[in-house]
């Protein structure tokens, strides 16, 4: 006979209790290993920081045009012998920046530029070679988390062109009267960096968090923050171009006054080049007036994004726009200081570092507004 239930009884006491599946039903089936591949990632991220930061340098010690050929295998081993430097030393010589700029350098010096441009495109072998080790891997042991097989595998093929372009960029200084490469080709170069750049720290950001996570904090986002702040990474991203134009043609090391140019606003002699469109890529003093406004309307845009990014009511939300705002700061503080002291290496490459940290907090403040991380409800302001 069964026994009566007691009246206060709950239902199912005494009963073994099952564990729910932790994570629920988004996180309950093959996770794959989301950690690992994010460690991966953010090896991957300090390389291209890396690789940015090389690439500055060659440009800024005239190393680029330094290695005449196009070789992704063989040209990962340097020369070897005395006729081998001789070999590439004479190849050198038959380019136009030899001719026209550096006629009589001696072959000590050659190497120094060679080293340079050699440790370039040897850095983007690696970064090449740990793509390559990280995802096969994860592929082939079957921990490649459920769909991202397609986004990492377009990093790598993002990698590949950016290689073909860095060669398509050199190619442009070999011939005719070039003593650079072409500031346009540089730019799309640049570009592409940040590009991948952006990816993989959006990927890292994204791996931190349990889809499920994401699913629940996507219904708390806050679309017009995030569109605010998607408009600001395009205008930092078209800042970003308008600096590689500046680098390309040295336009950093002119017009060496601030705020004003060569006295007066607007640079002499803006429009001498034909067609008239040559100008905004290869006239120093226009390029250099370009940069400057953008750099002063991206600060402003900066602090209206900042105004709009105080109503919301997550505090981590608030503090990562407060970041941006910051960090605009500092790079508006960086660059002027480029252009009064001449552009020397080290301020233009912190100038340039502080666009690759500018960048990720744009993309990293975008993602706690469409992400915002869970709070109590106490913290809500």
């Amino acid at each position: 006979m069964a026994e009566k239930r007691k009246l206060f009884e709950e239902v199912g006491e005494g009963a073994p209790a099952q564990a729910a599946p932790r994570g629920g039903m988004l996180d309950a089936g093959r996770r794959g290993a989301r950690g690992a591949v994010r460690v991966w990632l953010m090896i991957l991220f300090a390389l291209v920081v890396l690789m940015i930061a090389v690439g500055g340098l060659t440009r800024l010690t005239d190393s680029g045009l330094s290695i005449t050929e196009w070789a992704p295998i063989s040209g990962a081993i340097p020369p070897m012998s005395a006729e081998d430097w001789q070999r590439e030393f004479e190849a050198y010589r038959q380019i136009p920046e030899y001719q026209l700029q550096n006629k009589g350098m001696s072959l000590s010096e050659f190497q120094f530029i060679y080293w340079w441009e050699w440790g370039h495109r040897q850095l983007g072998r690696v970064i090449g070679l740990v793509w390559a080790a990280g995802f096969f891997g994860f592929l082939v042991t079957r921990k490649m988390p459920p769909g991202w097989t397609g986004r990492l595998f377009g990093l790598g093929l993002l990698g590949g062109l950016q290689g073909a372009i860095g060669w398509w960029m050199v190619a442009s200084g070999l011939e005719g009267t070039m003593l650079d490469v072409a500031s346009y080709r540089l730019a799309t170069h640049l570009g592409l960096a940040f590009v991948i750049l952006g990816l993989i720290a959006w990927y890292v950001t994204r791996l931190g968090r349990e889809e499920r996570e994401l699913l629940q904090a996507r219904r708390q986002r806050e679309g017009r923050l995030a569109g605010w702040g998607a408009a600001f990474a395009a205008v930092a991203f078209v800042q970003i171009l308008l600096g590689a134009l500046v680098a390309g043609i040295d336009a950093g090391r002119n017009y060496t006054d601030w705020p004003l140019m060569a006295g007066g606003f607007f640079p002499p002699y803006p429009f001498q080049l034909e067609p008239l469109w040559r100008n905004f890529f290869e006239d120093d003093g226009l390029v250099q007036f370009m940069h400057r406004m953008a750099g002063y309307a991206l600060v402003l845009f900066g602090v209206l994004l900042w105004w709009v990014a105080r109503r919301s009511p997550n505090p981590a939300t608030r503090f990562a726009f407060n970041a941006v705002l910051a960090m605009v700061l500092v790079q508006l503080a960086l660059g002027i200081l480029t252009v009064i002291y001449g552009a020397p290496w080290h301020l233009a490459i912190l100038h340039q570092f502080g666009a690759v940290v500018l960048w990720v907090l744009a993309l990293w403040a975008r993602f706690r507004a469409l992400y915002p991380v869970a709070q109590s409800v106490r913290g809500t302001a």
